[in-house]
């Protein structure tokens, strides 16, 4: 079992995903709440049934997998659905987590949870990394990565902690504003070190 769990956040297009890569080449165990969120609606399970009977079999791909888009539009369109959602799916996520980060055989363990302030993550780790960035950027590389419209990417933004929220709530911050991957991965095994040894102080 892992000594220290982190949480790794940030807003979207921070670079968490490079981050949490960079930090599993050097045999850290990532635990992703992103993956577990997905794995909890996969056919057949209880949660998926819930929602093709609260939403409609619409919701359902002709293979019988989650229709994702069409539910993203449902949630973002009114918030009693994302509260239905949020309340159905939560619990499921938060027990995997806990599940998966008691198994961690590494020193200390990852959780990559973009709403790890969102969701109420935070309490389930030991130190939270946030991955920095300022709003222009993340807005000019989601309109790159996704080909997503402006509006999209700012209400993505908007539905996210602030980058305040998110600055107050940190222990370690990574600038990935403009700084190439050399000097990123510097920093990723500068901070390994840091928590290897916070593993060794009882």
């Amino acid at each position: 079992m892992a000594k220290l769990i982190i949480g790794l956040t940030g807003g979207i297009a921070s670079g968490k995903t490079t981050v949490s890569d960079m930090f599993k080449s050097l045999s850290v165990d990532i635990i992703d709440a992103d993956i577990i969120a997905r794995e909890v609606v996969t056919p057949p399970s209880e949660a998926l049934n819930a929602i093709a009977a609260h939403f409609g079999n619409d919701y359902l791909s002709a293979d019988g997998e989650l229709n994702r888009s069409l539910l993203r539009q449902k949630i973002f369109s009114a918030e009693e659905h994302k509260q239905w959602l949020n309340n159905l799916l939560h619990p499921l996520i938060r027990s995997r987590i806990i599940e998966q980060t008691a198994r961690a055989s590494s020193q200390y363990c990852i959780l990559v949870a973009p709403l790890l302030i969102e969701n109420n993550l935070v309490p389930l780790v030991d130190r939270v990394l946030v991955v920095d960035v300022t709003e222009g950027k993340q807005v000019e590389r989601t309109m790159i990565r996704d080909n997503s419209l402006l509006h999209e990417v700012k209400a993505i933004i908007a539905s996210q902690a602030s980058r305040k929220q998110r600055l107050n709530m940190a222990n370690d911050v990574i600038d990935n504003d403009n700084i190439s991957e050399f000097v990123l991965k510097e920093i990723v095994t500068s901070l390994h070190k840091k928590f290897l040894n916070l593993t060794k102080i009882d």
